[in-house]
């Protein structure tokens, strides 16, 4: 695991979450719903790139080219994320899906593993921005011992290696610890941007 503190600068930032915004308005925000319950989870969300990950209770949890409530095609991963996977990854293909994940000021997400990919040998790399997450990582088992750390704006963190299947998750959000503009997500606490490899190259 790589955490890169502030690895974005504010300018950065801004430009970032202007990605976000133009993404939100072709590929607008969805709540998703956990697999046989149904119960909706405490982000929204959408995504971005060739693929983008859903997951609701008829199917589970998966990754589709179209969006599940407009049917429309994923908008294009933004250039400066593409050029962070370049710089950081190591891989030898592309990014196919950003997810974006739009967390309250008391959203919360569960320990959970990102498994869903064929190919594990490529990282995830995840950028935050506006409100300082508490984030929670483990290891490969659900049950093993976790620490904590603070991710603020603009950090970027790399999950990859042994790392890469560790159980993860965010405890809890610290409203206004950022002034970063949201623009018309205004209710949005804090922005995880997470870019995936899905398939093989």
């Amino acid at each position: 695991m790589k955490h890169l503190s502030q690895y974005f600068d504010r300018e950065s930032q801004v430009i970032l979450m202007q990605a976000v915004l133009e993404v939100v308005s072709l590929a607008p925000l969805f709540t998703p719903t956990m697999p046989r319950t149904g119960k909706p989870f405490s982000v929204r969300m959408t995504n971005c790139g060739s693929l983008g990950w859903v997951s609701d209770k008829t199917a589970g949890y998966r990754y589709q080219a179209a969006h599940p409530e407009t049917g429309e095609a994923w908008p294009a991963i933004p250039q400066i994320l593409l050029e962070l996977w370049s710089k950081m990854s190591g891989y030898p293909g592309p990014p196919e899906a950003c997810l974006i994940n739009v967390y309250g000021p008391d959203a919360k997400m569960g320990l959970h593993r990102d498994e869903d990919e064929n190919d594990f040998s490529a990282p995830v790399i995840s950028v935050s921005l506006g409100d300082t997450a508490r984030f929670r990582i483990g290891g490969p088992k659900r049950k093993d011992p976790t620490r904590s750390l603070d991710l603020v704006s603009g950090d970027v963190l790399l999950l990859d290696g042994e790392s890469r299947l560790a159980y993860h998750g965010i405890d809890r959000i610290k409203p206004g610890t950022s002034d970063l503009p949201r623009g018309i997500l205004d209710e949005a606490a804090r922005i995880n941007l997470t870019l995936r490899r899905v398939t093989l190259p």
